[in-house]
């Protein structure tokens, strides 16, 4: 999925302070509405990057999306964009999704199955919410590459995990391992993401590594991170050092999380648009190596848009007039308390 913002923030991460306090509260991230298109264009909430955290080990893009109506909203009709450096990661709950890139790749993503596309030094896709997909809902994510891995070649990975039963639930494992299953796609630093269902009234002690923090998106139900309460498109930030969390779904209907997690990446990086680098020079170049075509992301063959009369290939906004300044990430430690952007209501007061 394209980042789509008209004036997108440049973002720098880094590897923060150091923490020697062990103890693990969990800090609230709340989404916010991005549209991602035209006029009809169909609202994605984004927990990452945010001004409170803009990185969760090498996770550094969270965009939850749906249910969403495609005869309302028109569904999803992304034109072929660019990536660098970083791996696209799609995770659907119901739809479906048309992947076409440069690596010649034609895809259709489907509920339950990862398609994990790794630009390398360079890539460029598009994404079209299939003809016969009434309701589009998931998640899109990207990771980070380190410096050994951000210039090489690009690829395509799919696998369909298998749903491994716990006390009053189940999850999927799509990249990592968590609860004795692991994913056979690859990473280049250690992850792990999965989707977890839980019956109502289940607690689950999840193990995890401590050496990884972990964000956990919450799509549906009521659901409580070590007994805080995480409505629905908000982030439960827990820094590194436990190895377990424990989640409650304390409503009357299922819930559905997102988990995400890997240890903390250490390099510093820039992220603007659809681009990752290490400084704002690299950024520009992208840029304009993007807009004037250049062969450093190939072309994308197979994009069929929705609308005949949109464009057919996104151009990279302008950039800021100033030199893009560092911003870094927070020390692995959740922040206990409320967002300073959660909206105040009297379910999340405390």
């Amino acid at each position: 999925m394209s980042n789509t913002e008209e004036h997108p923030v440049p973002v720098h991460c880094g590897d923060g302070d150091t923490d020697e306090d062990r103890h693990v509260p969990v800090e609230i991230i709340t989404a916010r509405d991005v549209p991602l298109g035209g006029p009809r264009a169909m609202t994605v909430h984004r927990t990452l990057p945010q001004r409170r955290r803009s990185l969760i080990g090498a996770w550094c893009f969270l965009d939850h999306y749906g249910p969403d109506p495609v005869a309302e909203s028109g569904g999803m009709d992304v034109p072929p964009h660019p990536h660098t450096g970083l791996q696209t990661v799609s995770w659907l709950f119901d739809g479906e999704i048309r992947h076409d890139d440069s690596h010649g790749i034609h895809e259709t993503v489907r509920p339950g199955e990862i398609n994990l596309m790794t630009a390398g030094a360079g890539i460029c896709h598009s994404e079209v919410s299939t003809e016969d997909t009434t309701e589009l809902h998931g998640v899109q994510l990207w990771t980070v590459l380190p410096e050994h891995a951000r210039h090489g070649s690009r690829r395509f990975d799919h696998y369909a995990p298998r749903p491994v039963p716990v006390d009053g639930g189940s999850a999927l494992v799509f990249l990592g391992s968590l609860l004795g299953s692991t994913s056979p796609v690859p990473t280049f630093t250690p992850l792990v993401g999965a989707e977890l269902r839980l019956d109502p009234g289940t607690r689950l002690v999840l193990p995890v590594d401590p050496s990884f923090e972990h964000g956990l998106l919450v799509d549906a139900g009521d659901v409580t991170v070590g007994g805080v309460a995480v409505a629905r498109t908000e982030l439960a930030y827990t820094g590194t050092g436990a190895d377990s969390v424990s989640v409650e779904n304390t409503g009357s209907t299922g819930a559905r999380i997102i988990l995400i997690g890997g240890e903390p990446f250490g390099e510093d990086v820039v992220m603007w648009w659809n681009f990752i680098g290490r400084d704002d020079a690299e950024i520009r170049r992208y840029r304009e190596e993007w807009n004037s075509h250049s062969t450093r992301f190939g072309e994308t063959r197979g994009y069929i848009p929705h609308d005949p009369d949109g464009p057919f290939r996104l151009p990279a906004p302008e950039m800021p007039e100033t030199h893009i300044r560092p911003r870094s990430n927070p020390a692995s430690v959740a922040r206990a308390g409320d967002d300073p952007y959660r909206p105040r209501t009297e379910e999340n007061r405390s």
